[in-house]
C-alpha cells in the first residue's frame, strides 16, 4: 500500500501561505468494545487540519471515518497515548467552537419547533435576545431560508431540512465544521445545490471542514484536499491534495482535466485499499 503523504502536502493544497494550525492528531487511535473484548478501531492516525481549510475523509464501509470525526469532535475517547487538539487545546468533550452536521437532518430538529426556534437551540441562555435574533436571521438568509422562518421541519422538503441544521450550526459561529456524510440520503439534484451551498458558507465563513462522504465526486469537488483511510486497524493510506480553482462550478470544475485526473486517483486509492 501506498502513504501519499509528505509533510509539505497541507500547504500546497492550501497555496503557498501556509495557514495555522486549526486541529491537530498524533499517534490518535481508538479501541471499541466487541464479543471478543476491545479491539482497535483506529490506529496511529496522524494529520493537520488548517484553519479554514476543507478536509474530506473517504474510506470502504467500515473503515472507521465516522469513528475519526467523532474523535475530532469529542465524542469518542482516544487511547491515551493519543493527542487530539483543537485550536491548541486538548479535546476533551465536544470543542466550545465546532460543530456537528449529521447526515439524519430530520433526527436533529425538532418538529415541534418552527425554523427560526430549531436555529435557535444553540443559542438559548448563551446570548441576548437582540444578537441571538439577529444570528438567526443572517444564517437563514446565508442558506436561502430566510422566509421559510415560521414553518415547521415537517413542511420542507429533505434539501431544506439539512439547510436548517446547517443554519443552525452557522449561527452558533463555530471555527469548525465536523460533517458526517451530510448530502448522502439527498436525491443528485438537491445534494449538487446544497454543495454549492457549502462552498458559498465555506467562503463566507473561514471555519474548518472535516466532511466524511462515500463521494469521490463530491469529496474532489468540494476539498482542499483528502485523506483516504485504511487498513485493520484504520490509519491514513493516503494523503491527497486537490488545487483546482475556487470557486467551483457543478459543470465547468468536473469537465477540467484536473478534476478527472483527481477523481482517477481517489478511486484508484479507494480501489487499493480494499486489496
Amino acid at each position: 500500500m501506498t502513504v501519499e503523504r509528505s509533510a509539505d502536502v497541507s500547504s500546497a493544497a492550501l497555496g503557498t501561505q501556509p495557514r495555522s494550525v486549526a486541529c491537530q492528531c498524533r499517534n490518535a487511535s481508538v479501541d471499541l468494545g466487541s464479543r471478543a473484548g476491545p479491539r482497535r478501531i483506529l490506529g496511529d492516525i496522524n494529520f493537520d487540519l488548517h484553519e479554514g481549510e476543507f478536509v474530506a475523509i473517504l474510506g470502504r464501509s467500515g473503515s472507521g471515518k465516522t469513528t475519526l470525526l467523532r474523535v475530532l469532535g469529542g465524542l469518542v475517547d482516544p487511547t491515551p497515548e493519543s493527542v487530539v487538539t483543537f485550536h491548541g487545546r486538548p479535546v476533551a468533550g465536544p470543542p466550545q467552537d465546532v460543530v456537528f452536521v449529521f447526515q439524519n437532518y430530520a433526527a436533529s430538529l425538532l418538529p415541534w419547533r418552527t425554523v427560526h426556534n430549531n436555529v435557535a437551540l444553540g443559542l438559548e441562555g448563551k446570548v441576548p435576545v437582540a444578537v441571538k435574533r439577529a444570528r438567526i436571521s443572517e444564517s437563514l438568509a446565508t442558506v436561502g431560508l430566510e422566509a421559510r422562518a415560521a414553518d415547521y421541519p415537517w413542511q420542507l422538503s429533505g434539501g431544506m431540512q439539512q439547510r436548517v441544521q446547517l443554519a443552525r450550526s452557522l449561527a452558533m459561529r463555530p471555527r469548525g465544521l465536523l460533517m458526517d456524510e451530510p448530502f448522502g440520503s439527498l436525491d443528485a439534484m438537491t445534494k449538487a445545490s446544497l454543495q454549492d451551498q457549502l462552498q458559498q458558507v465555506h467562503q463566507h465563513t473561514g471555519a474548518t471542514i472535516a466532511f466524511v462522504t462515500h463521494d469521490i465526486d463530491e469529496a474532489v469537488f468540494l476539498s482542499d484536499r483528502i485523506l483516504v483511510l485504511d487498513g485493520s486497524p484504520a490509519t491514513i493510506a493516503h494523503e491527497i491534495p486537490v488545487e483546482l480553482p475556487r470557486p467551483r462550478d457543478q459543470l465547468a470544475t468536473k469537465e477540467l482535466p484536473e478534476f478527472l485526473r483527481l477523481r482517477r486517483q481517489v478511486y484508484d486509492a479507494i480501489v487499493e485499499t480494499g486489496d
